[in-house]
């Protein structure tokens, strides 16, 4: 099979494991060489990396109470639930063992892009920073490293990054932040998150791991004989093979868009600049667009009713408070109108073919990324969602997510022998975290590894860190070099 190993036993170097459980480093031992608590586990990313740099971990908190058991079973430790029952100093000084290390992935909805971005005042989540904050404060670790999404350091115009940052120094903290993805560490895979470190001795010692260029291929974690226990829906496959067909009608002269390709902007006239859908139904309740000479999707007659008409007009455009269009998508519907004129030849059989208004929105969409390939659907990762079917060169992975099922990335045929939900074990290793039990549901398994932190980055920030407390161990690189296909 041609793969590579990044369960948590290859990290960098092999920890004594001497048929100890996952994680089991002995306490008091020649083995221990610091103690560290995870909080919001998860899967347990962090424990996975300090193990590997011979730490031990002695407390844990989980909220989920799927994973709160399986953090028991893969590290043997019994997680904390609801940090927030954690009140008061006492309870903190009480509950949570001394320890070196703190280590927090706390909640990232509050401040990412794809969530409410509410930051601080997401009172359900984006408080728990402060919990970690009392952490920090009542039992006073040497070192933290803290992990979120990078929308965090930009999040409020920059003022969140600078609030947590003083919050920190002022616990007498040397603050530092960075960004990282594992593809920056030789994983096929593209997930930004941002990364801060403390120490209360300094970070003059301290040096962020180094970035590597290398290029990488998804087949790398394919097990070619899995079969993902999901079957990908008929009508997925059918815009597959529709779209498949779109890009070998093509011609090889073309370069196709970099923008998204919207099909159902293919002989639409409505109008999209001046006035919009909905001004013209606000202006003329009766009859709307009827009798104006306007066309909806694919050149649909709009001398119909107002119900039908709103079903010929493209759901991005029909929405009644939508009285003017943003500049960005009144450029997109301008240039798939252009692109449809200058390359109706070849497209408008198509259409014939497939007849792509019968499908749901998120079909009729193209996101081409892949840009100089050879147009066969099945060399590529695809990805459904609700921007169109987004097709992906075979170099990483999308960004692992808490994905719906309908997210989850689909290899084509020719990478994987068949079309096939990427599996949860492949997820496992895109984040270094091969070594451990997931969660039985593939669904579930999915969500958790989304949320988890990549234990191989973490690892590589951490040695650098946490110096002072490292014995020194033969094996264990001063860079981490980027993984390479097996042999």
């Amino acid at each position: 099979m041609g793969g590579y190993e990044i369960n948590m036993r290859d990290l960098g170097d092999q920890a004594e494991t001497d048929g100890a459980e996952i994680g089991a480093v002995v306490m008091g031992s020649s083995r221990e060489a610091f103690r560290f608590i995870d909080l919001f586990a998860g899967l347990g990313g962090f424990h996975v990396a300090l193990t590997e740099l011979k730490g031990r971990g002695v407390f844990a908190a989980e909220r989920e109470p799927k994973l709160k058991a399986l953090y028991k079973v893969n590290f043997d430790v019994e997680a904390w639930g609801d940090l927030n029952e954690l009140s008061g100093d006492e309870a903190i000084d009480f509950n949570v063992p001394d320890h070196q290390v703190l280590t927090a992935g706390f909640p990232c909805q509050p401040f990412s892009k794809a969530g409410g971005q509410l930051g601080f005042k997401d009172t359900s989540q984006g408080n728990l920073f402060f919990k970690v904050h009392d952490i920090l404060r009542v039992k006073r670790p040497q070192y933290f490293i803290l992990e979120n999404v990078p929308n965090i350091l930009k999040h409020n115009g920059g003022h969140t990054k600078t609030t947590i940052i003083s919050l920190l120094e002022e616990l007498g903290y040397s603050v530092d932040v960075e960004h990282f993805s594992p593809h920056d560490f030789g994983i096929p895979q593209v997930r930004d998150r941002a990364y801060f470190v403390g120490s209360l001795h300094g970070l003059d010692h301290f040096e962020w791991p180094e970035k590597h260029g290398d290029p990488t291929e998804i087949q790398w974690v394919l097990r070619h004989q899995a079969h993902s226990t999901r079957a990908i829906p008929e009508q997925t496959l059918r815009a597959i093979d529709m779209w498949g067909d779109f890009l070998r009608s093509s011609p090889a002269s073309l370069k196709l868009p970099s923008f998204p390709i919207w099909s159902m902007e293919f002989g639409a006239t409505y109008p999209y600049v001046e006035e919009t859908p909905a001004g013209i139904w606000a202006r003329r309740p009766v009859r709307g667009l009827s009798g104006m000479g306007f066309k909806g999707s694919f050149g649909q007659s709009l001398d119909c009713s107002l119900a039908d008409q709103l079903s010929r007009i493209p759901s991005h455009a029909n929405r009644s408070v939508d009285l003017n269009f943003p500049k960005w998508k009144q450029n997109f519907i301008r240039q798939n109108r252009e692109f449809y004129q200058a390359n109706r030849q070849w497209i408008d059989p198509w259409i014939s073919r497939w007849n792509p208004k019968g499908f749901s929105s998120s079909f009729q969409k193209l996101e081409w990324n892949a840009q100089g390939e050879k147009r066969d659907i099945d060399n590529f990762v695809l990805q459904v969602r609700a921007s169109g079917l987004r097709v992906k060169r075979p170099t990483t992975s999308p960004s692992l997510i808490a994905f719906t099922q309908t997210q989850v990335p689909i290899l084509g045929a020719n990478l994987a022998g068949e079309r096939r939900y990427i599996t949860p074990v492949e997820c496992a290793e895109l984040q270094s975290l091969g070594g451990i039990q997931l969660p039985s549901s593939d669904i579930d398994a999915y969500k958790a590894l989304g949320n988890a932190v990549n234990a191989r980055v973490v690892k590589a920030i951490a040695e650098r860190l946490l110096k002072g407390l490292l014995r020194p161990v033969s094996g264990i690189p001063s860079d981490l070099e980027p993984l390479r296909a097996a042999e």
